[in-house]
């Protein structure tokens, strides 16, 4: 029975815990690798991205809210998704007309178009801070739990409970969904065909025929419906808050980095692999030692959690002196 304990103990406070954000950090690290693959830079304004356009998703909550529309168990926000997406890739696909589109013109080098990226950071961030504001705001309704710690606990009949959000079920349905689609449009249609082959080789893709401005546009609306369904998941699972998401770019940029830039299957591995490291790395495992017959006299906690971001960093660090092309053989950063 106390092993039963410890597993239950497990799944509840790291498994699911760390695969909900795994599959938040896998969304955002797609449309990290999608740009640095396709248009062959390190965007550093994806996590304001992102930011902007849970802020528009909230912005839209609301409003559906106010005029009494829902969808019942479900929260809201997955209502008001579709439009954020929209209204953010149509601001993005501005910033891409008046900035970035001059530097792929002059073939500038790549570090040159990651400095314009950090000021239009600033701007986005600035932007976003300004529509919402800089308070936390909770903005998931609908029903709370998937499981409760109580349901289970008299279903099982154990000591230890199992609870399953329902913001953490809708997370992992929709970035299973996400990216089935996204792998099915890159291989089997003409489109994604054509974002391959200009991400292999852009030279012999515009002798192909294929449309440089039209594969530039289909990555921007790609990678920022990532980032905002990524960053609209994150923040119904936890909270929004502005700043939290200029922080999120360091794991994002991890998970990207770790499994390879430019190679999605390894984006999505490194999201996970960074979120369960920093769930682990920060769990104090005193009650799972305990289950299973062991008195410890600490918490077992290897860092407190005020030092998850340095987990990513330090991963970060490790995959660039060890192995600069990541686990699935990206392009060297």
């Amino acid at each position: 029975m106390d092993m039963l304990n410890a597993l239950v103990a497990i799944l509840n406070f790291v498994v699911i815990p760390a695969a909900a954000y795994g599959a938040q950090l896998a969304l955002g690290a797609l449309g990290v690798t999608l740009i640095y693959g396709i248009l062959r830079f390190s965007n550093f304004a994806h996590g304001d991205t992102m930011a902007f356009g849970t802020a528009i998703c909230i912005l839209l909550t609301w409003l559906l809210q106010s005029l009494g529309v829902g969808l019942g168990p479900l929260p809201t926000a997955l209502l008001a998704l579709p439009a954020a997406i929209a209204a953010t890739a149509a601001l993005v696909l501005l910033t891409d007309r008046w900035v970035y589109r001059y530097y792929r013109r002059v073939r500038a080098k790549p570090i040159v178009v990651v400095m314009a990226s950090v000021g239009v950071m600033f701007v986005m961030n600035g932007l976003t801070r300004l529509v919402i504001g800089v308070g936390e705001i909770q903005f998931a309704d609908g029903a709370r739990f998937v499981i409760s710690v109580a349901d289970f606990k008299r279903w099982s009949g154990l000591a230890e409970g199992l609870s399953l959000r329902t913001t953490q079920a809708i997370t992992l349905v929709i970035a299973a969904a996400a990216v089935w689609a996204l792998f099915v449009f890159l291989n089997r249609t003409r489109a994604g065909k054509a974002m391959r082959a200009y991400a292999d080789n852009e030279d012999l893709a515009l002798l192909s025929g294929i449309d440089p401005d039209r594969v530039v546009r289909l990555t921007w609306i790609i990678a920022t419906a990532l980032g905002v369904l990524a960053g609209t998941l994150y923040g119904l699972d936890k909270s929004f808050k502005a700043f939290n998401y200029f922080q999120i770019l360091l794991p994002v940029f991890a998970a990207a980095v770790v499994g390879g830039l430019g190679n999605p299957l390894g984006a999505i591995a490194g999201g996970f692999l960074i979120a369960f490291s920093e769930v682990a790395l920060t769990y104090p495992w005193k009650k799972i030692a305990e289950y299973l017959g062991f008195e410890p006299a600490g918490l077992l906690q290897m860092l407190g959690t005020e030092y998850k971001l340095a987990i990513s960093f330090v991963i970060l660090i490790v995959v660039l002196l060890v192995r600069p092309t990541g686990l699935f053989r990206g392009k060297a950063y």
